[in-house]
């Protein structure tokens, strides 16, 4: 059975930075995407980033580029999200998700099977 668990959210101040982990197990990943989705309160669930298990691809919304990296430790069976000067409309909270490649549209979030149960991230003004 997949898990996907994810830690490393907190408080921080607009500019400052965090690391979400994203621990996956119940199976071989490769042949996987991952991703980092966001829900801010009383909003959609949006994409933030993906990452391919076995290959370099990776891809970021357009209101992350630049700020936030997507990178993985494939011995560990982790991905993590390092976030860098942070905004106040980065708050939300931060899902892994877990979908079988072969579709390059890793934003679509239907496309996904598994999720972690979020970590909340909060970024004051």
């Amino acid at each position: 059975q997949v898990q996907l668990v994810e830690s490393g959210g907190g408080l921080v101040q607009a500019g400052g930075s965090l690391r979400l982990s994203c621990a996956a197990s119940g199976r071989t990943f490769s042949g996987y995407v991952l991703g980092w989705f966001r829900q801010a309160p009383g909003k959609e669930r949006e994409f933030v980033a993906a990452i391919r298990w076995s290959y370099i691809n990776t891809s970021y919304a357009d209101s992350v580029k630049g700020r936030f990296t997507i990178s993985r430790d494939n011995a560990k069976n982790t991905v993590y999200l390092q976030m860098n000067s942070l905004r106040p409309e980065d708050t939300g909270v931060y899902y892994c998700a877990a979908r079988i490649s072969g579709y390059s549209d890793y934003e679509n979030l239907k496309r996904y099977n598994y999720w972690g149960q979020g970590t909340q991230v909060t970024v004051s003004s």
